[in-house]
């Protein structure tokens, strides 16, 4: 036997060192993974979203293009259902934004029958011309966002929302 007997003081001492700490790392960890788990989280396939319109079937007038995608809240995974105003410019494919720059209600093409060829707010007569530049003397204060676009294989993707790069 062993000469180095420990008392009861040190064992209680030990026993409380140990227990204490165990508890403290039960609190601490699900901070730390709290903190840390969104920095080591795997990113989604990319930032385009695969639509069904096909790019050979737009023209130069507007169309609303209905697009998918999975939206992440924290632990929560939802579908949401978007749309954007697409036509053609050109070579150039042009995809704005339905979202009013005034308070955010959204706008239709040809919606005003006086101006059969802007883009219509109905909450308080906003209207935008067809790039997206507000028109003067309207309610909105700013062009109306662009979606980034690609091609993949003959049909449009929709990428993020950016500030209009027509209007100056």
């Amino acid at each position: 036997m062993s000469n180095n007997r420990v008392s009861r003081r040190q064992f209680l001492n030990y026993t409380l060192t140990g227990v204490g700490g165990f508890m403290a790392a039960g609190m601490l960890m699900p901070m730390v993974r709290f903190a840390v788990d969104p920095v080591l989280a795997k990113k989604g396939g990319g930032d385009f979203v695969l639509t069904e319109q096909k790019i050979s079937e737009l023209t130069e007038k507007p169309v609303k293009v209905d697009f998918t995608y999975e939206q992440v809240d924290a632990w929560y995974k939802s579908d949401v259902t978007d749309n954007a105003w697409v036509y053609k410019d050109g070579d150039k494919i042009i995809a704005l934004s339905p979202v009013c720059k005034h308070l955010g209600c959204t706008v239709n093409w040809g919606g005003d029958k006086k101006e059969p060829n802007q883009f219509y707010c109905p909450c308080h007569s906003g209207r935008y011309e067809k790039n997206g530049k507000n028109v003067p003397k309207t309610p909105p204060l700013g062009p109306l966002d662009e979606f980034q676009v690609k091609e993949k294989d003959g049909y449009l993707m929709i990428g993020k929302v950016v500030p209009n790069t027509m209007v100056k």
